[in-house]
């Protein structure tokens, strides 16, 4: 197998920027070169379990279930329907983007490697994949810390819809969150062969369940209108004056569920043909994600009953009061609950794996402090243990933040959408200079030919489109609690970066590239 080639490497440190402008062929993964078995990785993942990762870690039809609440309020049935639609658009062109470069260089580190390598020489390339480096890594571990939040406080749901007596807590939230952690953590480590199966699974309950939450729904639940589902926008209970305003923050919710294609990438060193079947598995998570979730966002819109009683269930998710107005049983709502928080809890296992290879390919190219311990690999377990601690450590941490302020751990889970779209587009404009200069290498198996540069700038316009839109509050007035927290922390993470980068990054950090026959 490719895996067990030899491999040409050229080590890219800071200041040296060699080869950097010739835009030589890079066919595959960029790699230390380090033959030590205690940094690399087995390659076992294949195409199926490779797109049943991409389907389980976005689970977009899940996630539209736990947050569509929100756009009830700002925009209604129209931000759901149409903006989906928008949403599958600009998030498509943006795969298809990556996609291109993963086909030529597919690699853990991804947008990080990528920009280090497409920056002209004149930019810094080194300084430009640190700062990438550590946007990425916090941004994707702190999408870590959401699905196990959204998913323990729908526990705490659950039990409000079956306890009367229940008074929840936020401290309740935060255990929950951490034995929805400390799950994954440990089938990464004890059962790592075995998570293929588990996303094979939740991939056929992506499926399975698909189906039968909408043929409940349509077989049980009150009809609306197909002019309510289609025509009616909900404005002014948001605070937001602006009906433009109040469309496109609603339009955020449906665009975090579908952030996090990605996710496969950071797993390239494990998949077999990775050239081929990483952007393959991308685009196929993405549409298939995308049409699922349209599809039941329309179904539990043209079932959604009584919209107030839903919007504002003392459960705190409208989804399972929808489920009990269908169903008119406590017992049946549950079970469709949990339809929904299977496959998330899945979905927590590969976007666990998916972090802790990010974390360590990072390490492993000096982009953290203390990275020889980070870039450890197990040579029993097959697996970088220590990034795998420290991402479930500072996820762990982070639910903390909920015991003292629910507002402000949002802010963390917004957090993650907006530093994935910048991860996102740095690398693209990067790209995109390279082409109009004629220097981009030779393409992979995946191409996007001559729709390659109309394709890269309607994904740079989206993802600054949402960058922008993303760190805007939902309601209005703007208070200590109802902050969007998510620019200024981001602020704060880029400041890290810097500090960083002047003390000892600019020395230690490494930008490798290297080549590899599959």
């Amino acid at each position: 197998m490719a895996d067990d080639k030899a491999m040409e490497l050229t080590v890219q440190r800071p200041g040296d920027n060699s080869d950097r402008e010739t835009g030589e062929s890079i066919s595959s993964q960029m790699q230390t070169g380090d033959n030590d078995v205690t940094k690399r990785l087995d390659r076992y993942i294949t195409f199926k379990p490779a797109v049943a990762f991409g389907l389980t870690i976005l689970s977009s039809w899940e996630g539209f279930g736990l947050v569509f609440g929100a756009a009830l309020l700002n925009g209604g049935p129209t931000v759901l329907v149409w903006g989906t639609l928008i949403a599958f658009l600009g998030t498509s062109a943006l795969a298809l983007s990556l996609a291109e470069l993963a086909s030529i260089t597919p690699t853990v580190g991804a947008q990080y490697r990528w920009t280090g390598l497409y920056a002209p020489k004149a930019m810094s390339p080194a300084f430009w994949s640190l700062m990438q480096g550590w946007l990425t890594v916090f941004a994707w571990i702190s999408l870590c810390a959401a699905v196990p939040f959204v998913s323990a406080t729908m526990v705490q749901g659950l039990i409000i819809l079956n306890k009367d007596d229940y008074e929840p807590q936020r401290w309740h939230g935060t255990l929950l969150m951490w034995a929805y952690i400390l799950i994954p953590v440990l089938c990464n480590i004890f059962a790592r062969k075995v998570l293929v199966i588990f996303e094979m699974i939740g991939g056929v309950m992506h499926i399975v369940f698909f189906i039968v939450q909408v043929v409940t729904l349509v077989v049980m639940a009150p009809r609306s209108s197909a002019s309510f589902v289609f025509t009616t926008s909900n404005f002014g209970l948001s605070g937001w004056e602006s009906e433009g305003v109040q469309w496109c923050i609603g339009l955020l919710s449906i665009v975090s569920v579908l952030t996090g294609f990605d996710g496969v990438l950071h797993l390239s060193d494990e998949v077999k043909d990775a050239p081929r079947k990483v952007p393959r598995s991308m685009i196929w998570a993405v549409v298939i994600n995308s049409v699922m979730a349209l599809a039941f966002m329309i179904c539990v819109l043209f079932c959604i009953g009584d919209v107030n009683a839903a919007v504002t269930s003392p459960t705190g998710y409208p989804i399972i009061e929808i489920y009990y107005q269908a169903t008119k049983s406590k017992a049946a709502a549950t079970v469709l609950t949990c339809t929904l928080l299977i496959p998330t809890m899945i979905s927590i296992f590969g976007i666990m794996a998916s972090v802790s290879r990010l974390a360590w390919a990072f390490a492993r190219d000096k982009g953290l402090p203390f990275s020889e311990f980070f870039a450890y690999v197990h040579p029993t377990l097959r697996i970088p243990l220590n990034a795998l601690f420290l991402v479930a450590s500072v996820s762990a941490l982070l639910g903390l933040i909920n015991i003292g302020s629910t507002a402000a751990f949002y802010a963390i889970l917004s957090l993650s959408a907006l530093g994935l779209y910048l991860s996102y587009i740095i690398p693209i404009i990067f790209v995109l200079i390279r082409k109009f200069e004629g220097k981009h290498p030779p393409y992979g198996p995946f191409s996007l030919g001559q729709w390659g540069i109309p394709i890269n700038i309607f994904a740079l316009c989206w993802g600054i489109f949402m960058i922008i839109w993303l760190p805007f509050p939902a309601t209005q007035p703007v208070t200590g609690v109802s902050m969007n927290y998510a620019g200024p922390i981001m602020i704060f993470v880029l400041f890290l970066a810097l500090v960083d980068w002047f003390i000892s990054g600019h020395k230690r950090f490494q930008v490798p590239t290297g080549k590899i026959d599959f």
